[in-house]
């Protein structure tokens, strides 16, 4: 484990050795430490044989704290010199408060931290508070550590952190079972008319000048998808009056780092595919790989003359059929209720948001953050209410952009 005393020392904050706790055969205790290399290799260390969900793989803290340079910790409960659970976190400024997030914002859904699968009886809530002690003791400075979006098992692995006091996300997130195959998957999911309309945009496709479905496999095609994302993105949430998630240039390069480099090892865990017609992209998703499960982290299409032929559409079913034939368990649209996501889907997952408050005013915070999350969770699931939202924050595109989430 990297050495938490020397490197808070560094950072200006207390080193705390938190008091041990009776947890299994041994003693649960709690270190703190500010992202360094020396605390990454010791987290690279310990992913080798834990669980943890894509965005808080070692690959995505790395290139996550070398591009956005955030004020990150690593917080790590053990027992018997061995780690059992850890956090990669960012603290984030609010107005007056301070908050730790899992790293990756708004980036990162279905969120599970890393954990000791063989072990996870050894940590309840006893335990935990023995990492978030040690928390607010190196960190005075943080109100309130807000982990949303967790996913409630994994691969049939519960959450640890479910264990504490929770509340559903607002926004739903939705999947499709892939038992069975794609033909299974088709056999529940209207496949005669979904097959029609396939082959249908075949013939449009090759007709205007042939079509090609890519998976990015060398560093020039993840630039070249994703340089079309942007564009398509960019585009799409002009017109929708939302500020732009991925405008960020540091973003823009993370992904990009983020991409390129899986490349390098021999089942990626983060994929890129396109759809190209007439030499031009039309679709690009972005996914990521978790236990049994692909999950599409974004996508966009191109808003011109072949939109009205759903390319995105076309896309997902290509991704899809190939899910299953690489033997995937689960497709995972993520975080989002949407039409076309309803096309395919029959699994609606509630990701749960924990908030620990560390101090008075986080207190305070976090009965704020309950209370937004329930407006959201009205709001988003009138159907009347959203659609009057969406209304308005068309109309007022141009003004002032909000993000999707205030």
């Amino acid at each position: 484990m990297a050495d938490a005393t020397a490197s808070l020392k560094e950072s200006g904050h207390r080193a705390v050795m938190t008091s041990p706790r009776t947890v299994g055969d041994g003693l649960a205790v709690a270190s703190v430490s500010p992202v360094s290399d020396e605390a990454r290799a010791a987290y690279s260390t310990f992913c080798r044989t834990a669980l943890f969900a894509p965005a808080q793989s070692p690959q995505w803290v790395r290139h996550w704290t070398e591009q956005i340079r955030p004020d990150a910790i690593l917080a790590t409960l053990a027992a018997g010199d061995r780690p059992l659970l850890s956090l990669a976190l960012e603290i984030e400024r609010h107005g007056p408060f301070r908050v730790a997030r899992f790293m990756g914002g708004r980036h990162a859904n279905g969120n599970f931290a890393a954990v000791d699968p063989a072990r996870l009886d050894e940590i309840a809530r006893p335990q935990m508070r023995t990492l978030f002690d040690a928390v607010s003791a190196a960190r005075p400075d943080i109100d309130v550590v807000a982990l949303q979006r967790l996913l409630p098992d994994f691969d049939g692995t519960a959450n640890p952190l479910a264990k504490l006091p929770s509340f559903p996300s607002p926004n739903l997130s939705l999947a499709v079972d892939l038992d069975g195959g794609f033909e299974a998957v088709l056999s529940r999911m209207s496949g005669r008319r979904k097959k029609k309309k396939h082959r249908s945009q075949t013939r449009k496709f090759e007709a205007a000048g042939g079509v090609r479905r890519i998976q990015a496999r060398t560093q020039e095609e993840v630039h070249s998808l994703l340089y079309a994302f942007f564009a398509m993105k960019e585009f799409r949430f002009r017109r929708m009056g939302i500020a732009n998630v991925f405008g960020d240039p540091q973003v823009r390069i993370f992904l990009h780092k983020l991409f390129a480099e899986a490349l390098k090892e021999s089942e990626p865990p983060f994929l890129l595919h396109g759809l190209e017609v007439a030499g031009k992209l039309r679709a690009v998703t972005g996914s990521s790989v978790g236990g049994r499960r692909l999950i599409c982290g974004f996508g966009a299409i191109s808003e011109d003359d072949l939109a009205h032929a759903s390319p995105g559409d076309f896309l997902f079913y290509e991704n899809i059929a190939e899910a299953c034939r690489n033997g995937f368990s689960v497709y995972d649209f993520s975080v989002g209720d949407e039409p076309y996501k309803r096309q395919w889907c029959d699994i609606e997952m509630k990701h749960l948001d924990v908030l620990v408050p560390l101090t008075l005013k986080g207190r305070m915070l976090a009965s704020g953050l309950r209370g937004n999350a329930g407006a959201k969770a009205f709001i988003k699931n009138s159907p009347k209410i959203w659609s009057l939202t969406k209304a308005l924050r068309r109309k007022t595109a141009g003004k002032r952009p909000s993000t999707d989430e205030d």
